[in-house]
Parts: structure tokens; C-alpha cells; sequence
């Protein structure tokens, strides 16, 4: 198994502002002369890391990474207003006309692999290859597979103490975000804990689970959880299937997607109707990893897709 590159620092950082009250940041690192990646972040809400510069070949890639509105060191931290799938793509668009980026390869996760499949249907012709770890496509099945019915089949305890606390509403996204968004403080901070907690154990399913996130500060728990149930109350900005029915828009550009066959968070049968849908793509569905791009058969895997796009992306543009 490989190991992510050596840990470097960007040699830009900064706030773009890119209207409606909202400055996002970014970062850049690698070649500046070298293939243009930007990483797309999950969530939504939970921002970039230092280690996601590490899947890209410093040589090889020049790496753009940045936190999608509300999120990570994005301000204001939390934000909702203004805050949709159309906005994120367009911050995309804003980010690399600053960058002077004609195109660039699509490096996103879970969340951000949906956000990768809009913005390429979106702007196709800005897009050189697609990296979708952990397919997410906001269908309703996806979703309730992780709010309501499906996950919590596989996890009966921590199940059990999440509706300790939220009981069993009958449209638990609707119930979530009305209580998040609520008047009531307290209330809203013991539900986001709870869901912190209950996602969190989720996440980790293929993983031992160390914990952690009752230790998360609360200002931090509330910011990912208002975020991540303004999306999902919204139904992700996108009309049912979206992400598949406008998949003809793709632009005929390599495409690999890695799926963890113990992924609990998005199921693999979404890699796979992903993978039947984009004629050439090419899927990698790892048998010991889950969700997390951290786990050591899914970091090896994406450092391996990046590197063999890196051969197969047309440059001649660059």
C-alpha cells in the first residue's frame, strides 16, 4: 500500500470574495506550471485538510484546493443564505478565472463527487479528467439511506441512542433542520451532538472507531450539521436524478471513480449505476475500505487515480 506524498505548504493562500457576504478560501500548492486539480471537500460543511494536498504529486499537479461556502476557514462560518449547488459551482467558476485555470481535473468525495458531476454538467468544457471517491448523486434513496432507513439496520445501537435523543419523527431531515434552525439553543445543540455522533459512527463504520466526536467544539458541530441539513432539506438544489439524467452533458474526459465496498455513508450500487452511466469510466470498488479517504486501501487507490489521470488528461491546453 502507498503511502500520500510528502506534506508541503501552499504557496498561496487567500480569501476570494465572491459576493452575497460570503470569502472563500483557497490554497494552492505543487507545480505551479503542472496539471490544475482542484479538491472538492464532502460534507456539505467540512472543509479542507492540510493532508488532502498529499494525494497529488507535488511535480505533477498544480493542486487547488479551497472550502466551499460556510465551510472550513470560509466566512461566515455556518452561512446558509446564499448557500446552494448553483452557488458552489459558480465560487468554481470565480476561483479559476482568479487562478487563470482554462481547465482542471475534478478531484472530489461523497458530497464533492456531486458537486464534481454538477459543475462538469454544468461547464463541461472545463474540465480535463474527473477523480469521485465515494459516489454521492442526492437521490432521495441516498438520502434516506443515511437519515432515516438503511444505515441504521447496520448500527442498532447507535441508532438506538440517536433517537434517545430525536425520537422518531415521521420526515426526520424535516424535523432536524426545523430543530437545528429552531429558536430553542439547547435544543439545537443537543440534536447536532446527537447527529454528530450518530453520522460520525456511520463515517467510521469500516474503521475502528476511536471517537472523538462528542469532543468536536460545539461552535464547530453546529456550523457542519446547519449546513449539512440546509442540503439535505433542500434536496441538495437539484431536481430528482438530476445527476444522472444530465449525465449525457459530461464532457468526453477520463473518469475514475473508487468506491469502498464497506462504504456505509454512500452505497457502492451508486458507483456502480455512476460508473453504467459514463461510457470509458473507470471503477475501482475496494472490498476492505469504507468511506473515509484516510483508510489506508482507499488512500492508496486515489493516489494511484490521480496519478494515472494525471498520463490520460489531453494537456494540450495547458
Amino acid at each position: 500500500m502507498r503511502s500520500p506524498y510528502p506534506a508541503t505548504q501552499p504557496h498561496r493562500a487567500e480569501h476570494l470574495s465572491v459576493g452575497d457576504g460570503h470569502q472563500i478560501y483557497f490554497e494552492e500548492g505543487g507545480n505551479p506550471s503542472g496539471i490544475p486539480i482542484v479538491f472538492l471537500h464532502g460534507g456539505p460543511g467540512s472543509g479542507c485538510k492540510a493532508s488532502h494536498r498529499q494525494f497529488f504529486a507535488p511535480k505533477t499537479y498544480r493542486s487547488v484546493l479551497f472550502d466551499q461556502r460556510g465551510s472550513g476557514k470560509s466566512t461566515p462560518y455556518g452561512g446558509v443564505e446564499a448557500n446552494s449547488t448553483q452557488h458552489l459551482a459558480s465560487d468554481l467558476e470565480t476561483l479559476r478565472e482568479r487562478l487563470g485555470i482554462d481547465k482542471w481535473v475534478l478531484f472530489g468525495g461523497s458530497w464533492g463527487a456531486a458537486l464534481a458531476l454538477y459543475y462538469a454538467e454544468t461547464y463541461p468544457q472545463r474540465v480535463l479528467g474527473m477523480v469521485l471517491r465515494g459516489t454521492f448523486l442526492a437521490r432521495q434513496r441516498d438520502v434516506d439511506w443515511f437519515f432515516s432507513e438503511g444505515a441504521n439496520r447496520l448500527l442498532p445501537k447507535g441508532w438506538d441512542a440517536f433517537q434517545q435523543v430525536v425520537g422518531d419523527p415521521p420526515d426526520m431531515v424535516q424535523y432536524l433542520y426545523e430543530t437545528v434552525f429552531g429558536e430553542d439553543r439547547e435544543a439545537a445543540e443537543t440534536v447536532a451532538r446527537a447527529w454528530s455522533r450518530w453520522s460520525g459512527e456511520v463515517v467510521t463504520y469500516a474503521i475502528d472507531n476511536v471517537g472523538g466526536a462528542g469532543d468536536e467544539p460545539m461552535t464547530s458541530v453546529m456550523a457542519k450539521t446547519r449546513l449539512e441539513f440546509h442540503y439535505a432539506k433542500h434536496g441538495y438544489f437539484m431536481r430528482e436524478n438530476q445527476l444522472l439524467d444530465n449525465i449525457h452533458r459530461l464532457p468526453n474526459v477520463p473518469v475514475t471513480i473508487v468506491h469502498g465496498q464497506r462504504d456505509l455513508t454512500c452505497t457502492p450500487d451508486a458507483a456502480w449505476a455512476l460508473h453504467r452511466a459514463i461510457p470509458g469510466s473507470q471503477l475501482r470498488i475496494l472490498r476492505t475500505a469504507g468511506h473515509l479517504s484516510g483508510e489506508t486501501p482507499m488512500t492508496d487507490a486515489l493516489l494511484d487515480a490521480a496519478d494515472n489521470i494525471a498520463n490520460l488528461v489531453d494537456r494540450s491546453g495547458l
